[in-house]
């Protein structure tokens, strides 16, 4: 006899997952603690699989990835079918804002420059409720691979297994820095002196700027010494307009500064850019078709 995964065990790892705690899954499915706590371990028995680390927030496992990537499908169909019937939200699992979300991973600089204008056509669109998570670029397709979103802008032309790839343009970034700062510290050969000058970065994962030197030098200096991090987009524009080091700006953000003479571009005509690419996954959901469509327009009008 074929096992069978009962949907309101796996809802209830979904919720799990989604709300981080036991309690906070149940409060979003409107049962006890308990009754959550049974139902995990009900799905784990069933699996033979230990499907959660029990950490803070709670993560799963990896065995547990391939259950939340099965119930996001599940639960965004259901979600499709019943608009196509003409049904009222709601539900178990629905939660006090009706429809279940739709989880999109997207870098940090679209986040903050292009993204968010590419949903405002689809403000009156009743089936469409994001969910974005910032992640770097680099890094979006673990989240996809996880089951933890739905779809991603990636720096991956590579798809993610079950997920389909389409190319949205190049990102491209300035290097600049304010006048004085130049001046004091890039007054002369930039391969030999950005190395040495002082930084700005997004994390500690971001190595835009390390590769940036490491094409100018041949590989030879790109162990940048003196570094800031500023993990947020707007910030990161901030800290290098405030001279706090030079960086590579988004040009969205950086060409109303060039204009104004707070920033310079210290290499002039240098450019760095970033391909970017939707990912999704491969299911009929005239939602998620819908993200994707707007994404795209967007990403023609403002990309490279």
């Amino acid at each position: 006899m074929k096992a069978e995964l009962p949907h309101d065990l796996v809802r209830t790892l979904l919720a799990v997952v989604d709300e981080g705690t036991f309690d906070a899954a149940a409060a979003a499915l409107h049962v006890t603690p308990s009754a959550v706590s049974q139902r995990i371990k009900a799905l784990e028995q069933r699996t033979g699989r230990v499907l959660l680390t029990r950490s803070r927030p709670v993560r799963p496992t990896e065995s547990g990835q391939v259950v939340v990537r099965f119930a996001r499908q599940l639960a965004r169909l259901e979600d499709d079918a019943r608009d196509a019937l003409g049904m009222p939200e709601g539900g178990e699992g629905a939660g006090p804002s009706g429809p279940s979300r739709l989880p999109i991973a997207v870098n940090a600089d679209s986040l903050a420059t292009w993204f968010v204008p590419a949903l405002a056509s689809l403000a009156w669109d009743a089936r469409v409720h994001v969910d974005l998570r910032r992640e770097d670029e680099a890094h979006t397709t673990a989240l996809l691979r996880a089951g933890e979103v739905m779809a991603a802008v990636t720096s991956s032309p590579h798809p993610v297994a079950g997920c389909s790839v389409r190319r949205l343009g190049a990102m491209v970034y300035l290097p600049v820095a304010t006048p004085q700062f130049a001046a004091r510290w890039l007054d002369g050969d930039p391969a030999r002196l950005l190395p040495e000058a002082p930084v700005v970065c997004f994390d500690r994962r971001d190595e835009l700027q390390d590769a940036f030197v490491g094409e100018l030098t041949g590989g030879r200096g790109a162990s940048l010494r003196r570094r800031h991090y500023v993990p947020s987009s707007e910030g990161f524009a901030d800290a290098v307009t405030a001279g706090l080091g030079w960086g590579l700006v988004p040009r969205s953000q950086a060409e109303p500064r060039l204009h104004s003479d707070v920033l310079v571009q210290f290499l002039p005509g240098s450019t760095v850019e970033v391909p970017l690419y939707w990912q999704q996954w491969r299911l009929d959901s005239p939602a998620l078709a819908a993200v994707a469509t707007a994404v795209a327009a967007e990403a023609e009008r403002a990309l490279r």
